[in-house]
């Protein structure tokens, strides 16, 4: 026959954490042992304390600050490279920009110079006229690098002259300027307007 004595022993035998088959889980909190009367070690306790954090040494630091150093210097020389880029890339726009604008004003002063030279031609540029004339002419070469071209024995090319006329002739064994209508002009390798020409060639 079991009593409520017979219980309660059976419930002191069972390990603590262990669930009988048919009955509930019973956790045994007691902080001395019944059966050997000694006191229990919490499970806390029982395990080992976590050791001392390892603090950084002097080297760590140096390392560390070593390679944020080489990636700050890293991001500035390619900041720098890029800057170095825009600037070559902006200056070479200007000077294209500003080769552009001469030679559009330069052409633009073509037949006022085709005007001066044909009245040059005909004796008509005299006086003050004349040295106003030069000085333009002058001022234009020297400056602005402008070189008016096309005289009379050049060999023929179609890159630089523009021919008006064409004849044949003996003794000719290849084709040349044998008359410059209107001078060409040209800055740099840019052709303004090409010469244009009397050209003969070979029979």
């Amino acid at each position: 026959m079991t009593g409520e004595h017979g219980t309660e022993g059976a419930a002191a035998a069972a390990p603590s954490g262990v669930a009988d088959e048919f009955g509930p889980v019973i956790r045994d909190n007691r902080r001395v042992d019944p059966a050997t009367g000694e006191p229990r070690v919490p499970d806390s306790a029982a395990r080992p304390a976590p050791g001392p954090t390892a603090e950084p040494t002097d080297d760590d630091e140096l390392a560390a600050a070593r390679e944020l150093a080489d990636e700050r210097l890293g991001d500035l020389q390619r900041l720098g490279a890029e800057f170095a880029n825009y600037r070559k890339r902006v200056d070479r726009d200007r000077a294209l920009e500003y080769a552009r604008g001469v030679a559009d004003v330069l052409d633009a002063l073509v037949p006022v110079l085709d005007d001066l030279d044909a009245a040059r031609r005909h004796g008509e540029l005299t006086g003050p006229f004349a040295a106003i004339a030069e000085k333009l002419e002058g001022a234009l070469a020297q400056r602005f690098g402008l070189v008016r071209y096309g005289e009379p024995g050049e060999v023929f090319d179609p890159t630089v002259h523009e021919a008006l006329l064409h004849s044949t002739a003996e003794g000719v064994e290849e084709s040349e300027v044998s008359m410059v209508l209107q001078p060409g002009y040209r800055v740099g390798e840019k052709i303004l307007r090409a010469a244009r020409v009397a050209v003969v060639g070979p029979e």
